[in-house]
């Protein structure tokens, strides 16, 4: 079973790597293969041809994915970086609780 604490839409901080300490918004969360693309974090380059009459070519710059564990939840109350704790909310319903200081996340 692959589940990851960290959903789309989500403020993340990196840990670790060449981008270490950027925060940003999670664009895509793949399960899958465990990995997240945060926007303006780990930027690649892409030299692109023209394949169709009237498109452009030239040098893409597009976000790469980078492994969910290099990535920490920052918590929108506290603005802490946080692992998400999980508890029964008023609905019945599991919600995301921020360890540091209780938040609904």
């Amino acid at each position: 079973m692959n589940t990851m604490s960290i959903k789309k839409g989500d403020t993340v901080i990196v840990l670790s790597g060449k981008d270490k300490g950027k925060q940003g918004k999670v664009l895509e969360a793949m399960p899958e293969t465990r990995k997240v693309i945060v926007e303006k974090v780990n930027v690649a380059t892409r030299h692109t041809k023209p394949r169709k009459q009237g498109e452009e070519g030239g040098i893409v710059k597009k976000e790469a994915p980078i492994y969910a564990c290099k990535v920490m939840r920052v918590c929108p109350k506290c603005n802490k970086p946080t692992r998400p704790a999980s508890k029964v909310g008023a609905d019945g319903k599991r919600v995301r609780v921020c360890k540091k200081c209780g938040a609904e996340i």
